[in-house]
């Protein structure tokens, strides 16, 4: 109630200068700004909540949300266009560890391949991702939290370490810029890592995209974890066997990295338009080869076939609009059966150079 009453002080009638300014501003190049819809859209939110009884707190949470988006969006734009993997494990790894090395063993595969590293910014396997792509291949995901949070040393005082006030937002960017995910054991966090990242992938929510779950060999971590997904998850049927298809676990660097190569080989990005999902490939396949897909993936879609296509309009002026695509009525739900499909088209078609067509996976 005392909070409540403090908060109740004079504002003057007109706004600050500086906000009267910016907010003129924008409101004067809106007729004509390409993404007019969705900034109306932004503006009338705020200006509906201004009507409603929305308390201190929650005008808190929305005003800090929007600037971790803010600050996090233009860290990333410059690099918009490079491919990138999140890397996710504990913090409490020791640097002597064999998943040590092997984190940053993949971590500079990746780097060698054209890919960008995204971590949390913590020690443990977050350190040994940043060490082994370098700083300028890296990016920090920190977290402001109550006590001291000190970034590693390969990515401390990086322009591109971010400090995030909220875990929602700071999850938001390790997958909204994220092409591939590798998980490397750890605790509570990294379990959550794993089955949200599964959960966005089995909902289309997230990619597609190819998630690594990499131990070192003799270490159990993940064969144990999937005894667990196949002989309670699975057996209950709680999920699809097709599900099972949205990871695989490797024991080695350079087989996670090739699984994220390879899922990029010829297959290049995807989007919604419409009810139709557009697949976006390297080259163009073949008569044959669109047959063979129609014959094995007729049950996910829900008329139709698989077809070729150009860019449809609402592609139009997009940076993938020259490459040839295909066009099918998917389903929505069998998304592990897509990674099927993607992985069929990765075997059929061919790219002879990933750099040549290393173009950020689009996720509109």
């Amino acid at each position: 109630m005392n909070d409540m009453h403090n908060d109740s002080v004079y504002y003057p009638k007109r706004l600050p200068v500086k906000l009267d300014a910016t907010v003129q501003k924008t409101l004067e190049s809106l007729p004509d700004h390409e993404h007019r819809k969705w900034i109306e859209r932004s503006l009338q939110a705020v200006c509906t909540m201004a009507d409603r009884d929305v308390d201190r707190l929650d005008w808190k949470i929305l005003s800090k949300a929007i600037q971790d988006i803010t600050r996090a969006m233009d860290t990333f734009r410059p690099y918009r266009y490079v491919r990138k993997v999140a890397v996710f494990g504990s913090a409490r790894t020791s640097a002597t560890t064999p998943e040590y090395y092997l984190a940053q063993a993949f971590a500079a595969q990746m780097a060698d391949d054209g890919f960008m590293v995204i971590t949390g910014a913590g020690g443990g396997i977050m350190a040994a991702a940043n060490q082994g792509a370098g700083a300028t291949r890296s990016f920090g995901l920190n977290i402001d939290l109550p006590f001291e949070q000190t970034a590693n040393p390969y990515i401390a005082n990086d322009a591109k370490e971010i400090a995030f006030k909220y875990f929602f937002t700071r999850k938001l960017f390790f997958l909204r810029e994220s092409d591939a995910i590798a998980l490397f054991p750890g605790g509570f966090g990294t379990m959550d890592e794993a089955f949200e990242t599964i959960t966005l992938l089995q909902t289309g929510k997230f990619g597609p995209a190819p998630l690594v779950l990499v131990q070192p060999p003799g270490n159990r971590y993940w064969n144990e974890w999937e005894e667990y997904v196949r002989g309670q998850i699975l057996a209950q049927g709680l999920i699809s066997k097709d599900d099972l298809s949205l990871y695989t676990i490797v024991e080695d660097a350079e087989a996670a990295a090739a699984i994220v190569r390879n899922f990029y080989r010829f297959y290049h990005s995807s989007r919604f338009v419409g009810d139709r999902l557009v697949l976006r490939l390297k080259g163009e396949l073949s008569d044959a080869a669109i047959a063979t897909l129609n014959a094995e993936f007729s049950d996910i879609l829900v008329s139709g076939a698989i077809e070729k296509t150009a860019a449809l309009p609402d592609e139009a002026g997009d940076e993938t609009e020259r490459l040839p695509r295909l066009m099918l009525h998917f389903n929505r739900s069998n998304y592990g059966r897509l990674h099927q499909l993607i992985r069929l088209i990765n075997q059929l078609g061919h790219c002879d150079s990933l750099s040549s067509c290393a173009v950020r996976q689009s996720q509109d």
